[in-house]
C-alpha cells in the first residue's frame, strides 16, 4: 500500500459503515479483505478495501451469500462472475416481483371500502391473479 494513501483501522472501517469489528475480520478469515498489516499485527485499510466492503454490503443487500460474493470476487474472467450474476439476478427479480405482488394486495385493501374484505370483488380479482400466476409458475 502506497504511504499516500488513506490508511484507516479496523475500528474506524468498522465505524464508517455502522459494522462491529469482528464482522470486518470474518470477511478478512473468508478471504473477502485483505487489508494492510504494520505495526503489532494492526490491520490497515486503504481506498481499495472501503470500496470493496461497500461492494460486499450492496450484494448483501442484493442476497449474496458471503460465498456467492467470495466466488464473485475470486472469478478470474468475466464468464465466470456473470453466471453468478445471472443466478442472482433472476432470484432477484423473482423477489422484486413477489414484494410488488404483496405490496398490490394491500394497495388493493386500503382503497377497499367492504365491511369484509373477502367479499371485496377489488380484492378477489388481486388475490385470482396472485393465484393464477403462482399456477404458471408450477
Amino acid at each position: 500500500m502506497k504511504s499516500s494513501e488513506a490508511v484507516l483501522s479496523i475500528g474506524e472501517i468498522a465505524r464508517r459503515f455502522g459494522l462491529a469489528t469482528h464482522v470486518l475480520r470474518h470477511w478478512e478469515s473468508m478471504g473477502l479483505l485483505t487489508p494492510a498489516r504494520v505495526t503489532a499485527s494492526r490491520r490497515r485499510y486503504g481506498p481499495a478495501d472501503l470500496y470493496r466492503v461497500a461492494v460486499i454490503l450492496r450484494a448483501k443487500e442484493a442476497g449474496f451469500g458471503l460465498e456467492d460474493i467470495r466466488e464473485m470476487f475470486a472469478a478470474q474472467d468475466p464468464a465466470g462472475r456473470t453466471t453468478i450474476l445471472r443466478r442472482h439476478r433472476a432470484e432477484l427479480a423473482a423477489r422484486i416481483a413477489a414484494a410488488q405482488a404483496s405490496l398490490d394486495l394491500i394497495d388493493c385493501a386500503l382503497h377497499c371500502d367492504h365491511e369484509d374484505i373477502a367479499e371485496c370483488p377489488q380484492f378477489q380479482a388481486t388475490i385470482d391473479a396472485r393465484v393464477s400466476s403462482n399456477h404458471a409458475h408450477v
